[in-house]
């Protein structure tokens, strides 16, 4: 398991969350783990709180996790997904307020670094309008 801060990639479009993470992956490679999930259990646009929670327990790490987003549900169901997790992970887990592909990019560029959770959320937001 890697003791880096793991990326989850939210987006209402799998495709959108499929190329983002894959550009995240094609620039920082394996060493940071990152997940997707995209569209609602039908496979149309939308999220799924199943899928995100999966995606979190994925990449976790007591290093913690940063959430990328697209849209507002992706938000309000990405919070949902926290809530379901162990009492212990959550405080390690936060929605980043960054556009999702270049934040999940320098997100996980931070987060190769070995950077802490609370730096990589910082380096992400740094892209917030």
């Amino acid at each position: 398991m890697s003791n880096r801060v793991g990326i989850v990639i939210v987006s209402h479009s799998p495709g959108v969350a499929s190329g983002a993470h894959d550009m995240v992956h094609q620039m920082v490679g394996d060493e940071v783990p990152v997940a997707w999930c995209g569209g609602n259990p039908d496979g149309d646009l939308g999220t799924d709180v199943a899928a995100i929670k999966q995606a979190i327990e994925a990449v976790y790490s007591d290093a913690g996790v940063a959430i990328l987003v697209d849209l507002g549900g992706a938000e309000t169901n990405s919070e949902m997904a926290i809530e379901m997790l162990p009492e212990p992970w959550r405080k390690h887990v936060v929605i980043c307020n960054a556009p999702i592909v270049e934040g999940a990019v320098m997100a996980a560029t931070e987060a190769w670094g070995n950077a802490a959770l609370e730096d990589v959320k910082a380096t992400a937001e740094e892209l917030s309008p």
